[in-house]
């Protein structure tokens, strides 16, 4: 007779899951709070920055084996971990932190799709595109959402596409030094752009605490937590639950920094919501999934 699963080794990954979601778009939260003084490009480079110094500190890049062939994806994949952040730090300017979240979600949602061809993966195609039609502005909007912070959010989305194709290949050639190294990368190509575009303000002491703060929050616990997670649960029930990201993100906004979103808009994220858990419950894609965010 089969011996029970205690029930602490199911929810004990689940509940670091969710706290894991929670730090993320709490440290999301906590960066936006930077915008007036360093604007979105100062605030994603001090996060990448201290976040390349904490992962250096852990992971030890320096024992990685590198050659030129390896580089291409690991550079690939820097780049576009730095877009992702970058473009997605850019969207939180002018609109709400869950609607971001839902429409950065779009782009790990096509690729998962576009490896499948079944009938049923329309049906998650159908509600993806329902919860954007409802996201669009139109003249019976209770609230229109800004157009460019919308690009600027599945501009994130199709980064975090790129990411985990070239994320893939990256992590089969550098193993546990794969996101530290292309954290640096992602670093690389930022704080140059939060340099030009803030100055010596981008040095201020007095940022250091909240900037230490978004680093840990959006990147060290995080994705610790979710390590954790990933080791203990069925890739498609942690994909599944990933998939309540952009509510917990609306949730976090609504809480840390008062954005209230209208029926429409809490609509669209539940469309969006369902289409993400469900081409992670019945898809049987070609492109292995490969964890997140930024």
């Amino acid at each position: 007779m089969p011996r029970a699963i205690p029930a602490t080794a199911i929810v004990l990954p689940i509940a670091l899951l969710l706290v894991a979601m929670v730090s993320i778009q709490s440290g999301a939260s906590l960066a936006k709070s930077l915008f007036p003084l360093i604007g979105a490009e100062g605030t994603t480079a001090l996060r990448l920055g201290f976040g390349a110094i904490i992962l250096a500190i852990i992971m030890r890049p320096w024992q990685a084996r590198l050659s030129l062939a390896s580089c291409k994806a690991l550079l690939a994949y820097g780049l576009a971990l730095g877009g992702m952040n970058l473009l997605f730090y850019m969207s939180l300017k002018t609109i709400p932190l869950g609607i971001a979240v839902s429409l950065e979600f779009t782009g790990p949602l096509a690729l998962a799709l576009l490896s499948s061809r079944r009938l049923l993966d329309f049906v998650w195609v159908a509600m993806a595109v329902t919860g954007l039609w409802l996201l669009l502005p139109s003249n019976h909007s209770e609230q229109a959402l800004d157009p460019l912070g919308m690009a600027y959010a599945l501009g994130a989305g199709l980064c975090w596409a790129m990411y985990i194709i070239f994320g893939q290949k990256a992590g089969a050639q550098h193993g546990k030094h794969t996101a530290c190294l292309g954290t640096l990368v992602a670093a690389a190509l930022v704080i140059p752009i939060g340099m030009w575009q803030v100055g010596s303000a981008l040095y201020n002491l007095d940022l250091l605490p909240i900037a230490l703060a978004v680093a840990v929050l959006s990147s060290a616990l995080p994705y610790s937590l979710e390590m954790i997670a990933l080791t203990r649960l069925p890739s498609r029930t942690f994909s599944i639950l990933m998939s309540l990201e952009p509510a917990v993100a609306a949730l976090t906004g609504l809480l840390f920094l008062s954005e209230q979103l209208h029926f429409n808009q809490w609509l669209a994220i539940s469309f969006i919501i369902l289409a993400s858990a469900g081409a992670a419950a019945t898809i049987r894609p070609q492109v292995k999934p490969v964890d997140l965010q930024g």
